[in-house]
């Protein structure tokens, strides 16, 4: 039997294994092939031991017995939910058609008597990893930058830093990596003449050039590791003191142990955070709702900052 042969085959028993009953007229659109040829393939399923039953009339059509499902060994119910509640959240960012196939595959190991109750868990718990906004714009990106990993192409795109300065950048793309909802690029950049993370909201004017480079023996995972030490980062202890109206956006931020609600209902934080610039940009947007208790170089240096846009918003005033 030739390849293309079995993997249509295959590609029939998973539709029918996931699907209640499905037309010849339908098959032979999905696959591009005649109504003879879908009769044969059915009679050859039949022949390989899948019990393949047909129904006449209007609603007709053909499906695989209820009681039917491909072996899958030690895998519980629960197990398999949680495979597909996985690939359907990766899904969602990638839109890849492979793991739709994938997804078809981990379903033809379920029971179609199994079908409802998969269905009930399936509502239980869902994973979208898309972010609110700029969902579509890293999917695009994602699409090219997957491409030229696979054929261990130079990149080039313009790269804004978290400073706000603008640069040109050639590429070694090693890996794409999903931290929180953030898509992150890995790579070897050619003008720092290092490993470079960029992220990919602040990537723009990316192409693929034709140049080919030899990828470099360090793992994704060596390289999230070099960037995740803790002793690589200056860190700061901060104890803050915010408003009671702040308390959700407190809750979202900070770790439950970091917060203590004061007896007049002020939420007194005590953190550990990487002295960033980053760090001061989050601090001065509570505002007047935000006070610093410690340390005073942080104190001090969002009080500079503050002052800044006072002075900006005086000179535009005068």
């Amino acid at each position: 039997m030739k390849p293309l042969k079995l993997d249509r085959l295959l590609a029939i028993t998973m539709l029918l294994l996931n699907r209640k009953r499905v037309s010849a007229g339908e098959l032979a659109e999905r696959f591009e092939i005649s109504l003879r040829t879908v009769y044969r393939d059915l009679e050859s399923l039949n022949q390989a031991g899948i019990p393949i039953v047909s129904f006449a009339g209007a609603s007709g059509g053909y499906e695989i017995m209820n009681q039917y499902r491909l072996e899958r060994q030690f895998l519980s119910m629960e197990e398999l939910q949680s495979i597909i509640v996985a690939l359907r959240g990766v899904r969602s960012t990638l839109e890849e058609q492979d793991i739709g196939s994938l997804m078809d595959k981990v379903g033809t190991l379920v029971a179609r008597s199994e079908h409802s109750a998969m269905n009930d868990m399936s509502q239980q718990l869902l994973i979208d990893l898309n972010p609110w906004q700029g969902g579509e714009a890293d999917k695009e990106k994602l699409a090219v930058l997957r491409s030229a990993i696979g054929q261990t192409r130079i990149i080039r795109f313009s790269y804004t830093s978290s400073q706000g300065d603008p640069s040109e950048r050639f590429c070694e793309p090693m890996g794409v990596v999903l931290k929180g909802y953030v898509w992150y690029l890995y790579g070897f950049c050619k003008l720092r003449e290092d490993y470079r993370i960029f992220r990919l909201s602040r990537i723009e004017q990316l192409t693929v050039t034709p140049d080919v480079f030899q990828r470099k023996p360090q793992t994704l995972e060596q390289l999230d590791y070099r960037w995740n030490r803790k002793g690589d980062r200056a860190n700061v202890r901060l104890v803050l003191l915010i408003q009671p109206r702040m308390k959700a956006r407190v809750q979202d931020y900070f770790n439950p142990e970091q917060i203590v609600t004061q007896p007049d209902g002020m939420l007194r934080v005590t953190s550990v955070q990487p002295e960033e610039p980053w760090l001061y940009g989050m601090l001065l947007s509570y505002g007047a709702d935000l006070r610093i208790l410690e340390p005073d170089s942080v104190r001090q240096a969002v009080l500079v900052e503050a002052q800044k846009i006072v002075q900006m918003y005086e000179l535009t005033l005068t």
